[in-house]
């Protein structure tokens, strides 16, 4: 399993349209095959941060087959306009896990 962290600094005062916009595109992620779950979480000191967890079975699900998809363009327009400045993604694999 693969994790995705992206931290999503949200333009101020766009929030609840980026929830909203997030809310639509969450659909198009968790069709991807691949995909195994996915946690948007606020931030509570910077009410306009937001850190976006996906898991993935492969890398390649998310870097070839997500991101080459014709769906991917969907979620660029509903969601990346938002961002200031734009999110670092990165991939993590387990190495210690509890519980």
């Amino acid at each position: 399993m693969i994790l995705e962290h992206a931290l999503l600094s949200v333009r101020s005062g766009e929030e609840a349209d980026f929830q909203s916009a997030f809310g639509e595109a969450k659909a198009i992620i968790a069709a991807m095959p691949g995909f195994g779950r996915l946690a948007l979480s606020r931030c509570m000191e910077r009410s306009n941060v937001y850190l976006l967890l996906v898991e993935w079975e492969r890398l390649e699900d998310h870097t070839e087959g997500f991101r080459g998809s014709p769906d991917y363009e969907r979620w660029r327009a509903l969601l990346h306009r938002f961002y200031d400045p734009f999110p670092t993604v990165e991939h993590f694999r387990a190495v210690q896990v509890v519980g």
